[in-house]
């Protein structure tokens, strides 16, 4: 049985046409290219995302333990 991909869709994209010519002169699958590239964009989105999203629980996670070292500190062989 073959690893399942999910499924494909075709999209315009305007790109920088001397990046496209070098890309091609370098053997490049311009279509992985701009997968991986709009891969890596949207992980980084998230991420992003998920920081702001969570702000707030970041910062007051780190007050209390600012003020009250952490909770196992003392058994802390380090």
């Amino acid at each position: 049985m073959g690893i399942m991909r999910p499924p494909k869709r075709p999209a315009n994209l305007t790109l920088d046409a001397a990046l496209i010519a070098e890309a091609r002169a370098l053997g490049l699958n311009l279509s992985a290219a701009a997968e991986a590239g709009l891969r890596q964009a949207v992980a980084e989105a998230r991420a992003e995302q998920w920081r702001t999203e969570n702000a707030a629980a970041l910062a007051s996670s780190n007050a209390w333990v600012a003020a009250r070292d952490l909770p196992l500190a003392r058994y802390r062989p380090f």
